[in-house]
């Protein structure tokens, strides 16, 4: 065995560390805390609640016995590998981590929150290997809807954007129209459920300009429907129904380009069981490592570690 190696990721809404062997692992994430009816965290909110749960999850690593033997540190510290992406909640596992390498005497690396997304959905998916060759992925979250072209740089991935949404993402569609419906937030698990009691099978035609879409409109349908008394379960069959068709046939348009490219789905939204039923035929995680945590973070530490072996 060639060691272990940990991984933090702070996103804008989970704190998680992970610990990776080369071939398993174990993450431990909790949730932040958001106010009931409320669409989300002040990033100084954020970063605050990252700083108080960190030494509680490693203390939980700990416990289990993963901290035996480390030979890397890793944490996302942005949010994409792209010039002028930051967001300051990533400061708090950039600098835990920074400290715990030093006082391990090990070498840290940092990577950005999509790199490790893609590493973690791979790894989960049985198909580490993607992140040695060219594929297709989307990232789905409260933040992002992005498709990408990935390939590999070195022993971690390069990313070129080439479509997805040109205003909200499909993560806040999803967490605006749970809302609408007194959902609690992140409504993603919920909607999921509620929409599993209908078999409504409506769909909005989002346009598409080559790979790029919007979803503002869709949020406005969905008002509609609530304001004319649609059952609950039907609007939200509705919006996921949405989504998965916009994403599908993106995907298709996309893969007429890139030839022979599979397709990786990563992110919280990537978990949703009407859009696994919609793209047949493409690589997704298991659902605990679609929606953040660190488990790719601490996959990645073991690359670079590696590559440099």
């Amino acid at each position: 065995m060639s060691g272990r190696f940990l991984g933090l990721d702070t996103s804008n809404y989970t704190t998680s560390a992970a610990v990776f062997d080369g071939t398993e692992g174990v993450n431990e994430g909790k949730l932040l805390e958001v106010a009931s009816g409320a669409l989300g965290l002040r990033q100084s909110d954020a970063l605050f609640q990252h700083v108080k749960a960190l030494p509680g999850l490693i203390h939980k690593l700990r416990e289990q016995g993963c901290f035996a033997d480390i030979r890397a540190v890793a944490a996302s510290t942005r949010p994409r590998p792209v010039e002028g992406s930051y967001m300051p909640c990533f400061l708090a596992g950039e600098g835990q981590g920074r400290a715990m390498a030093d006082v391990l005497g090990v070498p840290f690396y940092a990577v950005s929150h999509q790199q490790g997304h893609l590493a973690a959905a791979a790894w989960s998916a049985g198909h580490l290997e993607l992140l040695d060759r060219p594929f297709l992925a989307w990232h789905l979250s409260g933040g992002t809807t992005e498709l990408l072209r990935v390939e590999p740089e070195g022993r971690n991935v390069s990313i070129e954007k080439l479509g997805g949404t040109s205003d909200i993402s499909a993560g806040q569609l999803i967490d605006r129209t749970g809302q609408k419906l007194h959902l609690d937030f992140p409504a993603g698990k919920a909607l999921d459920a509620l929409a599993a009691q209908s078999d409504c099978a409506d769909v909005f035609k989002v346009k598409r300009t080559g790979l790029t879409f919007s979803l503002s409109g869709v949020e406005n349908q969905v008002q509609k429907r609530i304001e004319q008394g649609v059952n609950p379960a039907d609007v939200a069959r509705f919006a996921l129904n949405t989504v998965a068709d916009i994403v599908r046939r993106t995907t298709e348009a996309a893969k007429e380009g890139q030839k022979g490219l599979p397709v990786l789905f990563s992110g919280g939204v990537a978990s949703n069981r009407i859009l696994r039923q919609y793209m047949t035929g493409a690589l997704f995680a298991e659902p605990r490592y679609s929606t953040d945590n660190a488990m790719g973070v601490a996959i990645l530490a073991h690359r670079l570690w590696e590559g440099e072996g």
